[in-house]
């Protein structure tokens, strides 16, 4: 038998540290306990109003040129998480 341990953060449920799920109280689409290092942050990103069209190479590459995906490292930030599902 399998204990499944919940992480609360900001009175959300999460799965774990780093894991994204879809976001149901604030304005964005998704939110993620983001742990690095001991510092853990609550972050929220994504346009609730638009979809995600990672299955088009144009659209996909476009995206990740106009937010410097290459840049982003920092798992505390929003932009990485946007990234990250992209």
């Amino acid at each position: 038998m399998f204990i499944v341990a919940k992480l609360r953060l900001a009175g959300e449920v999460f799965e774990g540290y780093n894991k994204p799920k879809k976001d149901v109280q604030s304005g964005k689409s998704h939110a993620v306990a983001a742990k690095e290092g001991d510092t853990v942050r609550l972050v929220r990103f994504g346009d609730p109003n638009m979809s995600i069209k990672k299955d088009n190479p144009e659209r996909r590459k476009s995206f990740r040129a106009r937010h410097k995906c290459d840049e982003k490292k920092s798992k505390l930030s929003a932009g990485y998480w946007s990234c990250k599902a992209w």
